[in-house]
């Protein structure tokens, strides 16, 4: 029995890898104060949408031929065949009229939330560009493209404009990868997985244009559509890859699995981005850059993907989370809920990251109900208790059973009691084991003027809950008490 062994490109093998042992650090002082800007806002926004989400599937992934879940082929006439299925999902340009785009409405709601930064897909792996640009006509503005005669066609402009106008920064998701570019998919030769369907070393000239497509789209990007503090690049597979590192990957796959055969290769596509990053910042001064899951100085940041970290890490980290249905588009999506939400944000800020939530718009330009119901739940929250989000930094342990903790740069010290589900009222008391008030300290619940009562406990203390809060508690499913000053 053959065994299948899944190898991407080198450098995204093992993300994990990478977050415990190596981050490297940014040496621009502009970026770093950047850097520390951004982890005291907390608190984003990201946005997967499309051409793909007329049908309600996994962004791009069904026209990358792996065999993954994810990228089975289920819309379209003709799914069986992979030509007629990839040229029928690319004609879906030719449909794609989201005639109820509202991007206004978005960033008062996710102002209204408590988030401070927007992440959008400009352009995802499969080439549809979601913005102007000069360099392709597979794009919203084309005018074969429906909404090529809407006014707010270029939709990408038209997001960070409207997010900026709410105080948000904004981020450009954009795809390395491009499965519609003939520089990267080579139309003489059948795609093989998700990485270039030629060899890079081999055929120097094409890929050196596919590097000046990319370059040019992202400092189209940098360069017309105003300040942009974030450059959130996906597609971690294209990425220099030294030689000797693919000869030593492919020597150990066949060490450990001598039967075995390799699914996806393991491909040297260098976009020379030291070089890219520097004509980025010229542009834009201070740019944070992520380049997902590649080891280097150009990672700013890294991203947990739908996970939270079980501990605090060592560096900027930022979990992207779905918030309903898949990262694009679900039709009748099913939303976390505002507990499980809300408990999520104060988790993440506690181990001292950010969250980044994502919302798919749909078809049609809108959000669905469900969406703006849940950031309605989070701005109610963090009405009351933001006080202990933004500017926060961790405090050990962090957590301790149902509580977490952070700390202003002054002292102050917020112990977050995260609710069972069900917990409506508050308890007769809250224990918190491993900090304890300085003498004389105030102690208080956010939402309430009254000063609680305390006493001390081993090296804790207790805070007694009057009946008046514990029936009606200032808020839902997190209830924070505030000290002002931490032995």
């Amino acid at each position: 029995m053959l065994l299948s062994l899944i190898i991407l490109s080198l450098p995204a093998i093992s993300q994990a890898i990478y977050e415990d042992e190596r981050y490297v650090p940014e040496s621009d002082p502009l970026v770093n104060q950047k850097l520390k800007e951004w982890q005291d806002i907390k608190f984003g926004l990201l946005m997967h949408w499309g051409t793909y989400s007329q049908w309600g599937i996994i962004e791009s992934w069904s026209i990358c031929p792996e065999e993954y879940g994810w990228c089975e082929r289920k819309k379209g006439s003709n799914p069986d065949n992979y030509v007629a299925y990839k040229k029928e999902y690319e004609d879906l340009k030719m449909t794609f009229n989201p005639t109820k785009f509202d991007p206004e409405r978005w960033a008062k709601a996710a102002k209204g939330a408590g988030m401070k930064y927007v992440v959008f897909t400009t352009k995802h792996h499969d080439g549809f560009s979601m913005f102007d640009s000069k360099y392709t006509d597979y794009k919203v503005t084309d005018s074969k493209c429906p909404f090529s005669s809407n006014p707010k066609s270029n939709i990408a402009k038209e997001v960070f404009d409207a997010f900026r106008s709410q105080g948000l920064w904004a981020g450009a998701y954009f795809s390395k990868p491009d499965w519609h570019s003939e520089y990267y998919w080579d139309p003489y030769y059948p795609p093989r997985d998700r990485n270039v369907n030629y060899e890079p070393e081999a055929n120097p000239e094409k890929w050196n244009k596919f590097i000046d497509f990319t370059h040019n789209q992202i400092l189209e990007l940098m360069s017309d559509y105003g300040k942009i503090d974030i450059l959130w690049l996906d597609g971690g597979w294209v990425a220099k890859t030294p030689k000797e590192e693919i000869e030593s990957a492919y020597a150990s796959i066949l060490a450990d699995n001598p039967n075995g055969y390799v699914k996806s290769r393991v491909v040297n596509q260098d976009i020379r981005m030291d070089e890219l990053v520097e004509k980025a910042r010229q542009k834009q001064p201070g740019l944070i850059v992520v380049d997902r899951a590649v080891h280097g100085k150009n990672q700013n940041y890294l991203t947990p993907e739908n996970r939270v970290p079980d501990k605090t890490l060592p560096y900027p980290w930022e979990s992207c989370i779905i918030s309903g249905g898949g990262w694009s588009y679900t039709q009748n999506a099913k939303y976390m809920s505002p507990r499980k939400g809300i408990q999520t944000l104060v988790d993440i800020v506690a181990k001292g990251g950010n969250l980044l939530l994502n919302v798919a718009p749909g078809p049609d330009g809108s959000w669905q109900q469900g969406a703006y119901d849940l950031l309605q739940s989070f701005g109610d929250w963090m009405d009351i208790n933001s006080a202990g989000i933004y500017n926060s930094k961790p405090i050990a342990p962090f957590k301790e059973n149902n509580i977490c903790m952070t700390q202003q740069d002054n002292g102050e010290t917020y112990f977050f009691y995260m609710a069972d589900e069900g917990e409506a009222q508050m308890p007769n008391e809250i224990h918190v084991a491993s900090h304890q008030p300085a003498k004389g300290a105030k102690v208080t619940l956010l939402g309430s003027g009254k000063k609680l009562k305390w006493k001390s406990d081993g090296d804790g203390f207790r805070v007694v809950i009057p009946e008046s809060l514990r029936n009606k508690p200032p808020c839902q499913f997190v209830w924070t008490i505030k000290v002002d000053k931490v032995k």
